[in-house]
């Protein structure tokens, strides 16, 4: 088994984990560790077999035929990765270092669980889908997708604009907004919650459209089949919009077409037999709690 483990950084708090990590991994008969650039230095300290080797690109991952990678972190984080998965079909396991930790959901003192179920082929391979942006400037280059969301809003202003949505190349709304979120599945317990859209499931084969704070009455987030291709023309008194791909924003020139639809590869989060979307649910964002339940 080849693994690949990324972080953005790792916490003084962390490092008896760190060291947890390494001696689970070597027990399991790892035959190839490989950690991202910015925390290798931990890592490579606590290698007592002096066998860790550092990567810091997607390309890098391809060559060492990685079978599994290891985000630690939170959401961020595991958001980070999917620039060095790409395409590859490489398993994500979301080690939770953070605070909520929806997508990352194996706590860190689960850890000598998770090994043990990948040893033995006990896990759940979950694909999500992502979503798909492309610009007349190819503005995006090979990072033109998103796990949870796209947003568009105003670049270096709070001023509302005007987001015309176009669904199949048939004109749907002109929206007056602070900006419209196009979501994922996956994304329907993120931003697009907290603006007041639905949560759906994450193999329902869906995407949101959902204005933040509309100036309308009558307008309300819509759920769409994914099979739909959506063209959005951002119009900012400033000239400028800010598009957002999860957490990577590129700013566009008013009015410039953006073509977004299914991607055509999914993402491939590994999950324990034990924990589901609707557990996750239930225990990190407390869906249902009553005191009569």
């Amino acid at each position: 088994m080849r693994v690949a483990i990324y972080g953005r950084y790792i916490k003084d708090s962390h490092y008896s984990f760190v060291k947890k990590l390494l001696q689970k991994l070597y027990e399991a008969e790892v035959s190839k560790i490989i950690v991202f650039e910015n925390i290798s230095e931990k890592f490579i300290e606590y290698d007592e077999k002096k066998q860790i080797e550092i990567f810091s690109t997607h390309t890098h991952l391809r060559e060492h035929h990685i079978d599994f990678l290891f985000s630690l972190g939170g959401d961020g984080s595991l958001l980070d990765t999917l620039t060095l998965v790409k395409n590859s079909g490489i398993p994500i396991i979301g080690i939770n270092m953070g605070r909520l930790g929806f997508l990352s959901s194996i706590q860190t003192d689960e850890i000598e669980e998770a090994i043990e179920a990948i040893k033995q082929k006990k896990y759940y391979i979950d694909e999500r889908t992502l979503l798909s942006v492309s610009t007349k400037n190819n503005d995006l280059k090979d990072t033109n997708f998103a796990l949870n969301e796209v947003t568009i809003n105003n670049a270096h202003t709070s001023s509302m604009l005007t987001v015309h949505v176009y669904i199949n190349n048939e004109f749907l709304n002109s929206y007056w907004a602070d900006g419209l979120i196009i979501s994922t599945p996956t994304g329907s317990t993120a931003y697009s919650l907290s603006c007041g859209g639905p949560i759906i499931l994450p193999d329902s084969s869906n995407f949101i459209i959902n204005p933040i704070a509309p100036h309308n009455l009558n307008v309300r987030p819509l759920v769409i089949p994914d099979s739909a291709v959506l063209k959005l023309i951002p119009e900012s008194r400033q000239g400028k919009v800010f598009l957002s791909l999860d957490s990577r924003s590129v700013v566009l020139d008013n009015a410039e077409e953006i073509i977004i639809s299914k991607e055509k590869f999914p993402i491939k989060l590994l999950r324990l037999n034990k924990h589901s979307f609707l557990t996750t649910l239930r225990n990190k964002l407390k869906w249902g709690t009553d005191s009569r339940n």
